[in-house]
């Protein structure tokens, strides 16, 4: 088995490509081993010394090192966990996540579903190839709320993606937005 691997904006992350599905459609971010308790795959890479999080992307994993470990010593092991986790055949997670309600006012839902399309087509495909997803959490008073995952959590860019690339073009198609804020969970 092949893993090509690609770095992103985010120095402290990796993108591992396997060359097949990983999650679907859907995506997976576990911010600490305790987290990552349905996802036989994220608990393995969290086994692993120097691991400070994971992200499952339809067809890519990101994993993000702590401040003190080097890829040269994690990439390999990264990728021999990543080896042995698909030709094993488990899931990448056992069981469906929990998704947060989203906040956001029934006489909203024409703006959020314009919005959400943004999101979907332009936004979500450029993070997507950084190593990252980007999800929707709310619109209330013209304050879009968005939560970053994988390479796009942690990476010193993030808030200028935010603010400048994201909000601007936002405010541009749908001029009830006001703003963009982070979303931490």
């Amino acid at each position: 088995m092949f893993i090509e691997t690609e770095g992103t904006p985010n120095p402290a992350t990796l993108k591992f490509l396997p060359g097949r599905d990983v999650m679907g459609n859907s995506t997976a971010d576990f911010a600490s081993p305790e987290a990552a308790g349905r996802s036989p795959l994220a608990s393995a890479l969290f086994a692993l010394p120097g691991v400070a999080r994971v992200f499952l992307g339809n067809d890519f994993i990101t994993v993000t090192k702590t401040e003190d470990e080097a890829w040269q010593a994690l990439k390999p092991q990264v990728l021999g966990t990543l080896v042995e986790h698909f030709v094993s055949g488990r899931p990448a997670v056992d069981a469906a996540g929990v998704m947060a309600a989203e906040d956001v006012s029934p006489e909203d839902q024409e703006i959020v579903d314009q919005i959400k399309e943004l999101l979907d087509t332009r936004v979500r495909p450029a993070v997507a190839s950084d190593g990252g997803d980007i999800v929707f959490h709310g619109y209330r008073d013209g304050i879009v709320k968005l939560h970053m995952q994988g390479a796009c959590s942690g990476c010193p860019s993030s808030r200028a993606t935010l603010k400048h690339g994201i909000e601007n073009m936002l405010r541009h198609y749908v001029p009830e937005v006001v703003s963009v804020e982070q979303v931490e969970l």
